[in-house]
């Protein structure tokens, strides 16, 4: 199993030719079998080697993830046909313990457990909502109704600047996925006294 050595130009003929018939190494994605593949390319495939031309040039565009992309990379020669005679010394040749059972899972799922754990944490999406707050008569005491406002408090929430006009305009920001600005005018409609 393998594409030989990948220095000679015959062998990048067979990467050439495994690769225009799959769309990738192992798998569907670029993954550990891209890099293993791309480390023993010496140099950009010529031209005239399209499909691996390509392949390398889209694993070089990785250069900065591949470290992060999924799957276990294994010696070049566990990749490609199986009809290639691994020319590339690392002892990596077909045997019957390929086909055992693997407890420990296979390359599929070690990927998919792999990109769960590398994708980073989508930040909260956030608003930043500017809130004009009428006072219920002339009368009405602002410092009192800034700190009534101010003493609403909620996971995702927090105020910001304020500024009193003939109304007071204070701003807050929150994080979507945990206040709603409906929960948060419900808070605010109980200051009867002073909204």
């Amino acid at each position: 199993m393998g594409f030989g050595d990948l220095k000679s130009p015959a062998s990048l003929q067979v990467l050439n030719d495994y690769l225009a018939d799959e769309s990738c190494i192992k798998g569907y994605v670029p993954s550990q079998a891209h890099v293993a593949v791309f480390e023993a390319v010496s140099s950009p495939p010529p031209a005239d080697l399209c499909h691996a031309l390509h392949c390398y040039n889209q694993i070089k565009s990785y250069e900065k993830e591949k470290a992060r992309l999924p799957g276990v990379k294994k010696a070049v020669g566990r990749y490609g046909p199986a009809n290639v005679e691994n020319t590339t010394g690392s002892g990596a040749t077909d045997s019957k313990d390929d086909d055992e059972i693997d407890l420990l899972g296979s390359d599929e799922e070690e990927s998919e457990e792999a990109k769960r754990l590398r994708k980073p944490k989508n930040p909260a999406l956030k608003s930043s909502i500017l809130l004009d707050v009428n006072p219920w008569d002339d009368e009405t005491d602002m410092a009192k109704l800034k700190e009534s406002i101010r003493s609403i408090q909620a996971d995702g929430l927090v105020w910001g600047s304020s500024k009193l006009v003939p109304k007071l305009q204070i701003q807050y920001v929150v994080e979507d996925d945990k206040v709603g600005t409906d929960v948060l005018e419900e808070q605010l409609a109980a200051f009867e006294d002073y909204i």
